[in-house]
């Protein structure tokens, strides 16, 4: 029992995040008459919000340093202008094109992180002037207009399925297959921790308690794979970010980089005091950052069909609130990018239920907000306590 509640006080804004995300949507699934948990609709509210997780999870990581990066809307408007240009108007290989994208990114996000992290200038005013300057470089290579149609190829990577091999008709089958798979490996990879756990003498928790925790999540893997399948599959997008959350916890839950960078966030100065290279640190994650807005740009260009100078509008702000919402603090050091994927899913299951009731734009503005102050209120109360 001590040591549930020790879990449950370490990760308690995670878990109220879990608790309200599953709230909201029963909430919605009886306000809509059932439609918010449709397959079609699951599958909308991934491919719809596919791109602010990908800004959220470099967001949290900025955010973790103990920074902040406004301008990841303008820099993925600009990589998709640039994507735009390179495929519909100069005819580039794919491939080499999102290469070229990632590239640019990369460098926005060394531009940006040199100011901040080697000539100590705050990273607000850095990004801030970087949201304005690569807002008007998306006007100036589009001369205001919209490119389009993109090549299918490219707008496969947000708006297509992984084909069923198995040939399952109305059921996809090798989604189902899939779900299986990752059941199997996640009870091995848990298992397999357990042991190691206990080799080094670690608290681990009770027998009940990890079969139950086995139980309930593989439960979850499966329905959610079974109600992907009753559409059509898995997106490719989702391989993607599947791809991204576990890597992106790999690196910070496991790697010297992850924890250097909670160690800069929590305390920079002790963290330069042990050795830690901080403007190193905080020079990578602006890059990194840099890399995830020009992947964000590209996704939403790809399911828009379209590189137009409005995109990527409060897109800074969502991945912010996704962050905030998932458990990071504006001090830095704290935050799971576990955490930062389920505020994205708030954002996106608030924002998906909210169009299917007919709330106007204006309204859904006001209830993100005080969404996102009330999880900035509950992280300063439960530090106060």
């Amino acid at each position: 029992m001590d040591h549930i509640k020790q879990i449950i006080s370490k990760n308690v804004k995670v878990y109220g995040m879990v608790i309200a995300l599953v709230g909201i949507a029963i909430l919605f699934q009886l306000l809509t008459g059932g439609i918010l948990l449709t397959p079609l609709n699951i599958t909308n509210i991934i491919m719809q919000n596919s791109y602010i997780i990908v800004l959220a999870i470099g967001m949290l990581i900025v955010i973790i340093t103990g920074e902040i990066d406004l301008s990841v809307g303008s820099v993925a408007a600009f990589v998709g202008a640039v994507a735009g240009i390179l495929l519909v108007n100069h005819d580039l290989p794919i491939v080499l094109s999102i290469m070229i994208c990632l590239l640019i990114g990369a460098a926005i996000g060394a531009w940006q992180g040199f100011w901040t992290a080697f000539v100590n200038i705050p990273s607000f005013i850095v990004t801030l002037a970087g949201m304005l300057i690569f807002r008007g470089l998306t006007l100036v290579a589009l001369q205001g207009q919209t490119l389009a149609p993109f090549p299918n190829g490219f707008r496969s990577l947000s708006s297509s399925f992984l084909p069923d091999i198995f040939g399952g008709g109305d059921l996809q089958l090798f989604t189902i297959f899939i779900g299986i798979i990752l059941s199997v490996l996640y009870i091995t990879g848990e298992i397999r921790m357990r042991q190691s756990d206990r080799k080094y003498h670690l608290q681990v928790s009770s027998n009940v308690l990890f079969i139950t925790r086995l139980i309930v999540f593989v439960s979850i893997i499966n329905l959610f794979t079974y109600m992907l399948a009753l559409y059509e599959g898995i997106p490719y997008v989702l391989i993607i970010l599947f791809v991204l959350i576990i890597g992106y916890s790999y690196v910070m839950n496991k790697t010297v980089l992850g924890r250097h960078m909670y160690a800069v966030g929590g305390n920079e100065n002790a963290a330069k005091l042990s050795g830690v290279k901080t403007r190193k640190i905080k020079f990578l994650a602006f890059i990194n950052m840099g890399i995830m807005a020009a992947l964000a740009g590209l996704i939403f260009a790809g399911r828009l069909n379209a590189a137009t100078p409005q995109a990527g509008n409060l897109f800074e702000l969502d991945a912010i609130a996704a962050a905030v919402i998932g458990g990071a603090s504006f001090t830095g050091g704290v935050g799971k990018v576990f955490g930062a994927v389920i505020g994205a899913l708030v954002m996106g299951v608030l924002n998906n239920g909210m169009s299917l009731m007919g709330i106007g734009i204006d309204w859904q503005q006001a209830i993100k907000g005080l969404v996102l102050l009330g999880a900035v209120a509950f992280d300063v109360l439960s530090k106060n306590k």
